[in-house]
């Protein structure tokens, strides 16, 4: 038998290989439109123009071609109501429009206050201020939620009700409460549904992870049968530090009131500079650093398979409005800069991600073992039939970190293909081919694979060709 009979009668793919042959493969990932992708869990936080903190016309071209499907916008009651009974919504349906334009659907998280209403908020925005202590004030949230719902019934249905009602400075005056967080959700939702009544609501929005107490308060008190799904904040400096438990457990509690709800990561970033302002802003960052957290974050929540995980921000917020007013600091989770709003790394480390993993994109429980006694992150996913394949070291990005090799052990089963194997690097994206690889039918091992704190992957050269 010559050597082309002995590999067409398939008794090769069941013997050892060494190497693999294929055709030149693309230098790097070639990234998505957001208007090219039907479907995503990926969305932006387009946050805080409630406060007019940031220039939205100079991220359209940016976020156009970043490859996301969502963006979480804040609604601002007092930006939209000024005088009483009167109401602007001009401001956001620019917004609006402008991102269903270039494919992107905005989400809403209504909340806040009106100074109209809350006389006692001492910034004009109300930020963080319930409408809960008079019945003025109840009434007058309720006809703005109505007009709201009603304004954008036909281009948007997903409404998420209040932000962060867990911690003081988005719960005031009073103190935080589960049970008197869900009466606001009580009085509202039957609002947003009468307007639409096929919307989506989401419940929670609660700051820091885990919120366990919180939750079961909530809960306890009614949340799982007003609303369809429950959002949640999980800063941490690392994102990956307890994070899979601590959901196994939010959902466990979860699963006892309103099994099978559905949850979302609505809002979680890291700064690019330290002496940021906001979550994480008492450690030291650059851009680099950003753009690795991000990566760690966005795969993480994939591969537990949060229905949508979104990254705060499209841009840095420069002198960033807390309830307070001004902080004379900047907030600086963008992946825009917020001095000329151009793309940091952060940027296109997450058009790496959209390129890849759109609605077609699923978890699988594929194995993946990386050799060596250091705590490997890893993260397994099939696409169009192919195994999509992650691992990274779970490092703390405060401290040095010196990148090495590895050897991967990767098994697919029947349900997928890998026939031509190559490696993208997802920071910055390059492609290139394995030089040590060997084969056994449906499994593959792999020597001399880099290894950094920040995703590698693992797939068929199919994916990048398509």
């Amino acid at each position: 038998m010559n050597r082309r009979a002995f590999f067409q009668t398939g008794i090769a793919a069941a013997m050892p290989q060494t190497g693999t042959s294929q055709t030149a493969v693309p230098s790097k990932l070639k990234s998505r439109p957001s208007k090219s992708i039907a479907s995503s869990p990926l969305s932006i936080g387009f946050e805080t123009l409630d406060r007019k903190m940031f220039d939205p016309d100079r991220t359209y071209t940016h976020l156009a071609d970043l490859g996301v499907k969502w963006a979480r916008c804040q609604t601002g009651w007092a930006r939209t109501e000024q005088k009483r009974g009167e109401y602007d919504f001009a401001w956001l349906d620019s917004v609006v429009d402008n991102l269903r334009k270039i494919g992107i659907q905005p989400w809403f998280n209504v909340g806040y206050g009106n100074r109209l209403y809350t006389p006692g908020a001492p910034h004009e925005s109300a930020v963080g201020w319930a409408p809960l202590n008079s019945p003025e004030a109840q009434q007058a949230w309720l006809k703005y939620v109505g007009k709201l719902a009603q304004h954008f019934a036909s281009r948007v249905s997903h409404f998420e009700i209040w932000n962060e009602p867990n911690i003081p400075n988005f719960w005031q005056p009073d103190k935080s409460d589960p049970a008197r967080y869900v009466d606001l959700v009580r009085m509202t939702v039957p609002v947003i549904r009468k307007a639409i009544p096929k919307c989506t609501l989401i419940g929670g929005v609660f700051a820091g992870f885990p919120v366990l107490d919180f939750a079961d308060g909530c809960f306890a008190a009614g949340l799982g049968k007003l609303v369809d799904k429950v959002s949640y904040h999980p800063y941490r400096a690392v994102p990956e530090a307890n994070y899979e438990a601590e959901l196994r457990a939010f959902r466990g509690l979860i699963h006892r009131y309103k099994p099978g709800m559905p949850v979302w990561q609505g809002e979680n970033g890291a700064p690019s500079l330290p002496n940021s302002t906001g979550a994480l802003s008492d450690l030291q960052w650059d851009e680099t650093r950003q753009a690795k957290w991000l990566l760690r974050r966005i795969l993480t929540d994939l591969n537990l398979e949060v229905e949508l995980t979104s990254y705060f921000h499209s841009v840095d917020l420069v002198n960033y409005i807390w309830t307070t007013g001004q902080s004379q600091q900047t907030n600086s989770k963008g992946v825009l800069r917020g001095t000329d709003y151009t793309p940091k790394p952060s940027y296109f480390a997450y058009q790496n991600v959209c390129a890849l993993f759109d609605g077609e994109t699923k978890h699988a429980d594929f194995l993946l073992r990386v050799a060596g006694s250091v705590t490997t992150s890893t993260a397994m996913f099939v696409r169009k039939g192919c195994p999509i394949y992650a691992w990274w070291q779970p490092a703390n990005l405060q401290e040095p970190f010196t990148p090495s090799k590895t050897r991967i052990s990767a098994w697919h089963g029947s349900g997928a293909r890998l026939e031509n194997p190559v490696l993208i690097d997802m920071l910055s994206g390059p492609i290139t081919v394995p030089a040590k690889v060997t084969r056994n039918g449906g499994s593959w091992n792999l020597t001399d694979v880099p290894l950094h704190d920040y995703p590698i992957l693992l797939t068929d050269k199919s994916l990048i060709d398509s």
